[in-house]
């Protein structure tokens, strides 16, 4: 089309802009609005070249007042290739806005300044004295520590109870016609992920929302040249673009998502990462839900793993997600609690993402850390009656070096927040501030005594027999509390997932949750010596490597209508 115009108003056309224009590159006025530039000012062929990609009315504008200098300086090429070579001139600015953005409005709470190693230190310190005064409470003053213990350690799991008891569910939106439907920005951030592209591909194509209405990056790290060459290949559509995220570190995923984000066009904008199949309408459902609602910043969808029947390990992964997105989150909404976000299929307006400096870069878990400042900044996140499909992992290797990164995210964020508490406390509220302590503290605290509770229950059984396990007092009644509220709060919200899903099938696996969670213990100790010894670093998931066919949950679906309950 481009090429086709230049013809028609008698100007030279480019495909692609020169790499290396001979000019100096000069640092980049609004660099927010990068995405949406339609002209750029190179050195090439020895001549000072204007590059663009003309509208209709500017087309016919150029037509009209052509002239020979004129046509000599004025090169047609496609938005795309624009896009392209603005972000090459730009990818210092880029790279140095991925990296301090967060850091510049949340001095106090960033990972690049917070995460001392000072800092490191005292949180594993005072957690590991935390988890001793609990597991000697009994000992050294049982009257007086037992009952705060038990309050402690009770609250994450009664939060799981109430959860575990279906709400109202989240208003479903009356739908936007096709001219009413803004422009949506998709990014997927890929490294070393070439095997995924063709399904990838077809899970954007399959997606239900006007074609030039969606502008979908794929994301990926210089560093990867294999998925760079995938990526290259599926750019057939005018759907389609590519942002190279050049080498530099933290090399993690959200310091590859901030470096896109001013390439951004959209008025809403989405992640998905490398193995996600969405609900074809879930773009769709989003915006109706925003145009219904000025108010919503951020919309979580459901993640379900697709390959769940794989074997007990994908069951129980499946169940955890099962209970996660599809009741705790959606409780928290609706409680007017901090949402920590799944990293994929979140939602946002895109102006407030950038209002809030994007993800933080140096946070292994950028999406629950993001779900917190969004909190504190009073701004409101929901979930959504719409799914993705994922891949859960299939082996331990695979699940534990996940699960670490994740544990070292949550550790990070309850650092981060919590280094200067009374102004977190001031932003959030005082519901917001125990809300999250509850939950992320808890959390973290739970998955490491879980084990010690465990042993000493089974050490207790075996050698004073059936009668020790048995309440000799009122103090011992708390030890039966948080043994009802833990592990009974754990079984109900994944439970009652499950029954929300309609996956009846994986029920009989959740009879061996508590061996899962001494997973999560051996995960929490790892992601502590993480901690400590390299706090960034990103363990990268595998994916691509199940047996089942992809896809299938929306295969042939034009539209999935949300249910309730």
């Amino acid at each position: 089309m481009w090429r086709r115009a230049a013809q028609w108003a008698g100007y030279g056309y480019a495909g692609a802009l020169p790499s290396h224009p001979a000019l100096p590159s000069r640092p980049t006025d609004h660099l927010d609005r990068l995405g949406e530039r339609r002209s750029l000012r190179l050195a090439a062929l020895g001549q000072d070249l204007l590059f663009v990609a003309p509208d209709f009315a500017q087309v016919m504008a150029l037509a009209a007042s052509r002239t020979d200098e004129l046509a000599k300086r004025v090169r047609f090429a496609p938005p795309e290739a624009i896009e392209a070579a603005a972000a090459r001139l730009a990818s210092g600015q880029l790279m140095d806005a991925a990296r301090q953005r967060v850091t510049q409005l949340w001095p106090r709470a960033s990972a690049a300044t917070a995460l001392t190693l000072g800092a490191r230190l005292g949180f594993v310190l005072g957690f590991a004295a935390l988890m001793l005064l609990v597991m000697a409470a009994g000992l050294l003053w049982r009257e007086g520590l037992v009952p705060v213990v038990a309050l402690l350690l009770m609250a994450p799991g009664i939060m799981r109870l109430m959860a575990a008891w279906p709400g109202a569910a989240p208003p479903i939106a009356v739908p936007l016609k096709d001219s009413e439907l803004p422009l949506y920005t998709v990014l997927i951030p890929l490294r070393d992920e070439a095997q995924m592209v063709p399904m990838l591909k077809r899970a954007m194509l399959d997606i239900d929302y006007p074609p030039h209405r969606l502008d979908i990056k794929f994301v990926v790290e210089a560093k990867s040249p294999e998925t760079v060459a995938a990526v290259e290949l599926a750019l057939d559509d005018p759907r389609f673009r590519m942002v190279v995220v050049p080498q530099g570190a933290p090399h993690t995923k959200p310091k590859a998502i901030d470096y896109a984000l001013p390439l951004a066009r959209g008025e809403y904008l989405v992640v998905y990462d490398a193995e996600d199949v969405p609900a074809p309408d879930q773009l769709r459902l989003a915006a109706a839900r925003f145009a219904a609602d000025p108010e919503l910043a951020c919309l979580q969808a459901e993640l379900v793993p697709e390959n769940a029947h794989e074997n007990v390990l994908t069951a129980l992964f499946a169940g955890e997600y099962a209970g996660l997105f599809g009741r705790l989150l959606p409780a928290l909404a609706r409680w007017g609690l901090p949402v920590p976000l799944g990293g994929t299929s979140n939602h946002f307006r895109t102006q407030i993402l950038r209002e809030l400096g994007g993800w933080d870069a140096f946070n292994v878990t950028e999406d629950a850390d993001l779900g917190v400042r969004l909190a504190r900044r009073g701004l409101r996140a929901e979930t959504f009656a719409s799914r993705t499909y994922e891949e859960a992992p299939l082996d331990i290797r695979s699940w534990m070096a996940q699960r670490t990164r994740w544990m070292k995210g949550w550790m990070q964020t309850f650092i981060v927040h919590n280094r200067a508490p009374l102004l977190f406390l001031r932003d959030i509220g005082w519901r917001g501030f125990l809300g999250f302590q509850v939950l992320v503290g808890g959390m973290i605290l739970s998955s490491l005594l879980h084990t010690l509770f465990i042993g000493v229950l089974l050490a207790r059984l075996m050698t004073e027999g059936a009668i020790g396990l048995v309440p000799q007092d009122w103090l011992d009644w708390f030890a039966v509390g948080i043994l009802a509220t833990g592990y009974g709060g754990a079984f109900a919200v994944v439970l009652s997932g499950l029954i929300h899903q309609r996956a009846y099938h994986l029920i009989p696996a959740q009879t061996v949750l508590p061996f899962y969670w001494i997973l999560h213990s051996i995960a929490a100790i790892y992601a502590a010596r993480e901690l400590i010894t390299r706090p960034m670093h990103w363990a990268k998931t595998r994916h691509g490597v199940t047996r089942v066919t992809r896809g299938g949950a929306t295969a042939g679906v034009a539209r999935l209508r949300p249910r309730t309950g």
